[in-house]
């Protein structure tokens, strides 16, 4: 049976927050913001524009363990890895819209790649293969 990765859940501080950060600096589209009242939640689901594959379930903190969790989802590491098919095209536009890059870009085997941060602090990597077909591989 085939299966598939949907969605990955980013704890955040806020909805709306969040998702001026994706959906205005970065450009995701925003697929769905559906009230969940018998939770006092939303479902709301970015990924992005242009995108086929998994998508990001913006999931607001609710208890002070998750508050914890905010920014250091994955310990420090690069969390997610977002990939384009023009580097030096969105990394212009992603520092003229006031992205923080932690690191500068660099020419590995695998591609072109710089670390930049989200508005909470995780980290991520905007990397364009070197060749495509080769891409996931990571």
């Amino acid at each position: 049976m085939p299966q598939d990765i949907v969605h990955v859940a980013l704890v955040v501080r806020d909805y709306d927050e969040a998702i001026e950060f994706f959906c205005g600096k970065l450009h995701f589209e925003l697929l769905e913001d559906t009230p969940q009242p018998e939770q006092n939640k939303r479902w709301v689901v970015i990924r992005p524009r242009g995108s086929a594959g998994t998508s990001i379930v913006l999931a607001r903190a609710s208890t002070p363990e998750q508050q914890a969790c905010i920014g250091h989802q994955s310990g420090g590491r690069v969390f997610l890895f977002l990939q384009t098919d023009d580097f030096h095209r969105d990394f212009a536009a992603m520092r003229a819209a006031g992205i923080n890059f932690v690191r500068d870009p660099h020419t590995a085997p695998y591609g072109t790649v710089a670390v930049f941060e989200d508005l909470y602090g995780n980290l991520w990597d905007l990397i364009q293969p070197e060749d495509v077909s080769r891409s996931g591989s990571a």
